[in-house]
């Protein structure tokens, strides 16, 4: 069993402005839903091979939430690539084998959201109390829910994904007891990625 890319997390602490900055370097982008009681909502946008990118930011229609919102999204200065989720299709035993690489992978727990369209997602998910500065991912696992790279806005597609951390043997170490090859390089921790547009442009995401 391994892991494999299932979407960036793209933060800011202004979606809308973030979204229409987005359009209009040609990435296409569609609703994606809040996320109830977090104070937060999202717009995607497919990758190809089941992947997608994930804008998150403040939710204005919602009250402020009783605790920070996700990703450091109250403190960003601006939008950034702030980490990376990794499917699974066995949680639990992902989380084992995070653990028997000295590896935290956080306590599983439960989350849903309803599709503009009304279909309601749900799906597990543990996040790492510690995530060396957002290079080692949060683990999710869909179940039988729809895979929401299927509902995404498409055209967009994932050229380089790239990872950096000053202890990148150890960051690599525990992505290999998780099953994954993405490699580490020696740097600042974070994560890069550069996206295919539709009118042949190139992006580049990252801090």
């Amino acid at each position: 069993m391994g892991i494999e890319l299932d979407h960036l997390i793209y933060a800011t602490p202004d979606l809308d402005a973030t979204v229409a900055a987005l359009r209009a370097s040609g990435v296409p982008l569609s609703p994606g839903g809040p996320h109830v009681g977090m104070g937060t909502r999202n717009f995607l946008g497919g990758l190809g091979a089941g992947a997608y990118l994930e804008v998150v930011g403040p939710d204005p229609g919602q009250d402020e939430p009783g605790a920070p919102r996700p990703f450091g999204i109250d403190s960003l200065a601006g939008p950034r690539l702030v980490t990376w989720a990794a499917r699974t299709t066995d949680l639990d035993a992902a989380i084992a084998d995070a653990a028997g690489a000295g590896h935290d992978a956080g306590t599983p727990g439960e989350m849903a959201r309803e599709r503009p369209d009304g279909v309601l997602l749900r799906w597990r998910l543990a996040f790492p109390p510690d995530n060396a500065g957002g290079v080692l991912p949060f683990l999710i696992d869909w179940g039988s829910s729809a895979h929401p790279s299927g509902s995404a806005a498409k055209g967009a597609a994932l050229e380089s994904f790239a990872l950096a951390h000053p202890d990148p043997d150890r960051v690599a170490e525990v992505l290999r007891a998780l099953g994954s090859d993405v490699p580490v390089e020696r740097g600042p921790a974070g994560v890069t990625a550069v996206l295919g547009l539709p009118d042949g442009g190139r992006l580049e995401l990252g801090e």
